[in-house]
Formats: C-alpha cells, sequence, structure tokens
C-alpha cells in the first residue's frame, strides 16, 4: 500500500517514517478530525472513523493531561494482542497534526518513536507558511473534509485540486 495525501507537503516525512518504523497504518490528521495523510487504509469510511477516533482521542487526553499534569500529554500508546497503537502530536508553523499509527510485531515502540522524532521534524521543515486564519465555519470544515476524502482516494490531484 501507498502513502496518499490530501495535503502535499507532508508526503515526503509521512512516506519515510512509515518505510522506517514498518508500520502496518498510519494517518496524519488535523486535530479537528480533517485528514492529511493516510498509509494502509483502502476504504473512505474507515479513513474518516479514524480521523474522528483520533482528534476524540487527542482532545479528551489533552484535556486530561491538563488536569493531572498541568500540560497535555504528549504520546499515547497501546499494546494490544496482535498490533499496538501510538498516537502523538507534531507541531508546525501551519499548527498541529496529529499521527495515530498502528504497528505489529515487524517493529517496536522503540522504533516508533525514534521515527516519529525524525518525521515530526521533517515535517516540520516541509511545512508552509501559514495563511491567515479566520473562523472556522461549519460549511467551510464539510467542504474541506470531502476535498480531502476526494484527494486520498483518487478523485482529485493533491497539488491543484482540480478533479481527475
Amino acid at each position: 500500500m501507498t502513502v496518499t495525501v490530501a495535503e502535499a507537503w507532508v508526503e515526503e516525512p509521512l512516506r519515510r517514517f512509515v518505510d522506517d518504523a514498518r508500520v502496518v497504518f498510519a494517518l496524519l490528521v488535523h486535530p479537528s478530525g480533517q485528514v492529511m495523510g493516510q498509509h494502509g487504509f483502502t476504504r473512505a469510511v474507515d479513513v474518516m472513523s479514524a480521523c474522528a477516533l483520533a482528534a476524540a482521542i487527542n482532545a479528551s487526553a489533552g484535556a486530561l493531561g491538563r488536569e493531572l499534569e498541568a500540560r497535555p500529554f504528549q504520546e499515547l500508546y497501546h499494546a494490544g494482542l496482535e498490533r499496538q497503537v501510538f498516537l502523538a502530536e507534531a507541531v508546525t508553523v501551519r499548527g498541529a497534526c496529529v499521527l495515530i499509527t498502528a504497528f505489529g510485531r515487524e517493529t517496536s515502540l522503540g522504533l516508533v518513536r525514534l521515527y516519529f522524532q525524525e518525521f515530526r521534524q521533517a515535517l516540520a521543515a516541509a511545512a508552509p507558511q501559514a495563511e491567515k486564519a479566520g473562523p472556522v465555519l461549519a460549511a467551510d470544515f464539510e467542504r474541506e473534509l470531502d476535498r480531502s476524502m476526494a484527494v486520498l482516494f483518487g478523485r482529485a490531484r493533491p497539488r491543484d485540486l482540480t478533479p481527475v
């Protein structure tokens, strides 16, 4: 499977992370739940569900961390029987991004953390300058979500966003 992106600047850092860390799934999302890039998913509904889940986990973990330690949790990790899940934020000039990834026995948490640090630096270096952000309106969010999904599943191009 390949890496597909809705934001062209995230492609190389995400591809390198997936290749180096040998993860099964990777999903890069805006904290609001808008997808920026993914690896391993084949259905749009799975990506949308994972985006919503990642945004919710990140928001609740941030709030819980602030309550307990006066600062958000930096990373979350869960070890399942077959797969492990790692979630962490990467901050760029365009704002924070959340990476959620699942991996099996062919890699380890230590390798995922190591390559995540490299990913975080590469993503920050690749980020274009932030545009002036206005208020996020419900109509804009839905349109951007639809655009991102179209790009990820081949109905639009990531660079110029014209229909294929």
